[in-house]
């Protein structure tokens, strides 16, 4: 159930990270940011102020949605042994499932462990609000600015995680997998 709750709000929030993009096509380094500054990066799309309201709005939504569901995710894959029995992160004398190669494991466990935090983590420095009550935030990522062209690429490289991880559903026979995925076993 987590996985689809989880492909609805990466849906969400790639259209509005697309949409905040577009009012803003760039990135900075450091605490500030606006037209009258050298960007660090300008991106080739073309300024639409019109995306930037409904964009934030449900950029938010889907975020808290993601968090939450992550947060499931975690507390049953912790409980369940799904961590432990599937991706080789097991106590002494207990055999893993072997039914994911070691680059797999590796990259499942970088992108729920690492990859999705600092993308959380960088979203949450771009707001003054939380960088106030933490500041600490704003420090590790080198100032909102930068956590914000940070929080890019982070989600540049989820995306290609993504297109990545279809590939490799469609290749071992996407229909098994969805059903296996929804239905919780491989059906013959």
């Amino acid at each position: 159930m987590t996985h689809w709750v989880n492909t609805l709000s990466f849906v969400m929030l790639v259209v509005s990270g697309v949409a905040i993009l577009i009012a803003h096509p760039r990135l900075y380094w450091g605490d500030a940011g606006n037209d009258e500054m050298a960007a660090a990066i300008q991106l080739p799309l073309a300024l639409n102020l019109h995306h930037s309201g409904w964009g934030r709005s449900l950029h938010f939504l889907g975020a808290w949605i993601t968090v939450l569901n992550g947060v499931v995710y975690l507390g049953s894959g912790f409980l369940l042994g799904h961590f432990g029995k599937r991706l080789g992160v097991t106590g002494a004398g207990r055999a893993a499932d072997s039914s994911y190669s070691l680059p797999q494991k590796i990259t499942y466990l970088a992108v729920v462990f690492v990859l999705v935090p600092a993308i959380i983590l960088s979203g949450l420095t771009m707001s003054p609000a939380v960088t106030a009550a933490f500041p600490f935030l704003a420090t590790l990522f080198g100032g909102r600015q930068s956590a914000r062209t940070l929080h890019f690429f982070l989600a540049v490289a989820m995306v290609l995680f993504l297109v990545v991880h279809l590939i490799q559903v469609t290749r071992a026979g996407f229909g098994s997998q969805v059903r296996a995925m929804t239905l919780g076993a491989k059906s013959r």
